[in-house]
């Protein structure tokens, strides 16, 4: 039963985090000429509209990217997040103010990979939800990408190995059925032995229950060689509050220099978010 939607919840600290992340690696990659195939498993609809009843009925936006847009004069010089608002600007579909565009959409995965793809590169959006997807299908998408109504995971392991030399991957799932920490993990460790030049990307909620330590566990165990693990937590882990209480990316296979450019990225905006917001980045070395 597919129930999640993500509009209920675009733009929230999670999508911030997560995106800003994607971005820095991205633009890694990019300083490379050689081709990219970008593989994204649960694309979603590719562009939300911040005053559609979903996101409305929540507004999660306003406590994550709001916070940044409404500080953009004064992160403009940041690096990183300077870059990530010039392209945040760009989504916006409405009024402008004072030369300024309002702050009326937030773009999902599909958005920023797309606004980074060159020529050579290659680019594959899955996603299962039908209603998600008949959203996604209304988003023009440039040649070389391609949508696919189905199975982000099986659809990952039977795409592999790509024919550019190069892979990028991002796995962000709704984890609403608990089967999928493990399905996650089980498919980077099948993908990584496949290929094992690829960057890949997964992100994870962190809750009260705990269910990601199952994931996390077993790539930490599966014999990647290298992993970055970042965590933004708005507030201490509580077994009586709802919700999430934190977000967490990993990206295995790092391009070098990655953290060297979140860790100040993240402890930046670590007081627009709240008074309790930390970043927690560290390394996973294979011995």
């Amino acid at each position: 039963m597919l129930s999640y939607q993500h509009a209920y919840h675009a733009g929230n600290f999670a999508d911030v985090h997560k995106h800003l992340t994607l971005f820095a690696v991205i633009g890694f990659l990019l300083r490379k000429a050689s081709p990219i195939t970008y593989i994204d498993t649960h694309a979603g609809r590719g562009l939300y509209p911040l005053s559609s009843e979903e996101s409305l009925k929540l507004q999660e936006h306003r406590q994550g990217v709001q916070r940044l847009w409404q500080e953009k004069q004064a992160l403009a010089a940041e690096p990183l997040i300077g870059d990530w608002l010039s392209q945040l600007a760009e989504a916006q579909l409405g009024a402008s103010r004072q030369g300024m565009p309002t702050l009326d959409s937030y773009p999902g995965s599909p958005w920023w990979l797309t606004r980074q793809l060159r020529g050579v590169d290659r680019m594959i959006l899955f996603e299962l939800h039908p209603g998600e997807h008949e959203h996604l299908a209304l988003q023009r998408l440039p040649k070389n990408a391609q949508r696919i109504h189905g199975d982000g995971l099986k659809g990952l392991l039977q795409r592999l190995p790509v024919s550019t030399p190069r892979l990028c991957v991002l796995i962000d799932p709704s984890y609403e059925r608990k089967s999928e920490y493990a399905e996650v993990a089980e498919t980077v460790l099948s993908a990584m032995r496949k290929a094992r030049h690829g960057v890949m990307l997964v992100w994870y909620p962190l809750l009260p229950a705990g269910r990601h330590s199952e994931l996390l566990e077993r790539l930490r165990s599966g014999g990647l060689r290298k992993i970055w693990r970042s965590e933004l937590t708005l507030r201490e882990p509580d077994s009586e509050a709802r919700g999430m209480y934190g977000s967490g990316v990993l990206v295995v296979n790092p391009p070098w220099g990655l953290e060297a450019q979140l860790e100040p990225a993240m402890t930046r905006i670590e007081p627009l978010l709240g008074p309790d917001t930390r970043h927690r980045g560290e390394w996973w070395v294979a011995e």
